[in-house]
């Protein structure tokens, strides 16, 4: 067996390749792209000898590296070697068991670390999940989708500031500032002044263009906010804070546009894969939800070996704490907010279309566990259903997935 440390950077690896005793066989610096790729299979091969098999080769490689995406590393997957993608946090504890001092000074340290850890402690980590380009392709637009959804977000709280420093009577006039018919207006007049000349037809049009409805009792309440009196800034910093909010106007305009477009590539992708039809079967999940859940689990079935496993993945399981006497339960902290948000939202979402889930959560809050935790034993149950449908292949049915409890919520 060969084990290799690959310590990666922006545009070059630092790569060390181990034999079964611990002993270097070789080490190198190589460069990004097909030149290193290529060194890389040729230093691999050199320790190997020439007179073996290459299924061989890549079955006896066991390959370290601290990410789990990239051309580089599905380089590594689509050449057959086993790769190991090791959580940064890992590799700072396994440092610390050689190095207690916190030395880090060789260039080769972390490759010769990595190395050894996936020649001793391969067994204790997880080799690259084997997702398929489908699914590859639906995590990453829906992954940019909801990162403009948080970036919206963002440049919304942003322009509710930046109004209530200079402008606070927009905040009493619209409701939605992200929405487009608050955009047009503002665009139109950022300043008090401004909006105060604003007509009637003026904002019974871009709400009419928003397709509001209830258009001219809403208009009239706009215009009345706008022309009360409000307190106020110096002229030439009303000018100043006139311009910025243009500009996030603008920048609120195009995230809409975008989180558009991409809502409809991800039902587009989303739609074409093989679990689309289980995955959104389940309470809860519609399209975009259904996308994101299966984007961050992947769709390799056989990385998860139980139920368990998946919802250790998605930390919607409790993590025990026992030492001596004491034994505490808590909430796991280290997790993937995208999946976590996906699937909190996901039990939330099925209290009002499922019977068994209700049922669950309302035998939760029975118990006086607060709203939070029962919704977080609510995803995690659901996360042991998706896991059950999915390696049995069946659609999500009501009956079969809480008969237990809708049984007990019937008594």
């Amino acid at each position: 067996m060969l084990f290799v440390g690959d310590d990666w950077a922006e545009d070059h690896h630092d790569v060390e390749v181990m034999d079964a005793s611990g002993r270097r066989l070789s080490k190198a610096r190589l460069p990004e792209g097909m030149a290193g790729m290529a060194r890389l299979h040729a230093m691999i091969g050199q320790a190997l000898g020439d007179d073996i098999d290459v299924e061989d080769v890549c079955a006896r490689v066991k390959i370290g590296i601290e990410t789990d995406r990239g051309p580089w590393v599905q380089a590594l997957v689509a050449a057959g070697y086993t790769v190991y993608p090791v959580n940064p946090l890992q590799v700072s504890r396994y440092r610390e068991r050689l190095a207690l001092s916190g030395a880090k000074s060789d260039a080769a340290a972390d490759a010769h670390m990595l190395a050894d850890m996936v020649r001793t402690d391969s067994h204790q980590l997880r080799p690259i999940a084997g997702n398929s380009a489908e699914a590859e392709a639906v995590k990453v637009v829906t992954r940019m989708h909801k990162t403009l959804i948080w970036e919206r977000t963002r440049a919304g709280q942003r322009l509710r500031h930046a109004l209530r420093e200079y402008f606070p009577a927009a905040l009493d006039a619209f409701e939605d500032l992200d929405a487009g018919d608050t955009l047009e207006l503002l665009a139109k007049a950022p300043d008090p002044a401004a909006a105060a000349r604003l007509s009637l037809g003026q904002i019974s049009a871009a709400l009419k263009r928003a397709r509001r409805r209830e258009v001219p009792a809403k208009a009239t309440a706009i215009q009345a906010a706008l022309r009360a009196e409000h307190l106020g800034q110096p002229a030439v910093v009303t000018a100043a804070y006139a311009v910025t909010v243009r500009a996030l106007v603008a920048v609120l305009g195009t995230l809409n546009e975008q989180v558009t477009a991409l809502h409809g590539q991800v039902e587009t992708h989303f739609g074409r894969h093989p679990d689309a039809e289980i995955i959104g079967s389940q309470p809860g999940l519609g399209t975009i939800l259904g996308a994101r859940v299966l984007a961050e689990f992947g769709d390799d079935h056989d990385r998860y070996t139980s139920a368990k496993a998946r919802k250790n993945y998605a930390a919607t399981s409790p993590i025990t704490r026992a030492s001596g006497k004491k034994r505490t339960v808590m909430a796991r902290f280290v997790h993937n907010d995208r999946l976590v948000d996906a699937l909190m939202t996901q039990a939330f979402t099925s209290l009002r279309n499922s019977l068994g889930a209700r049922a669950y959560y309302d035998q939760q809050r029975a118990r006086g566990v607060s709203h939070n935790a029962a919704l977080r034993q609510l995803a995690n149950r659901l996360v042991g259903i998706l896991h059950g449908c999915l390696k049995t292949g069946t659609r999500y049915d009501e009956t079969t997935a809480w008969s237990h409890h809708l049984t007990q919520a019937a008594a």
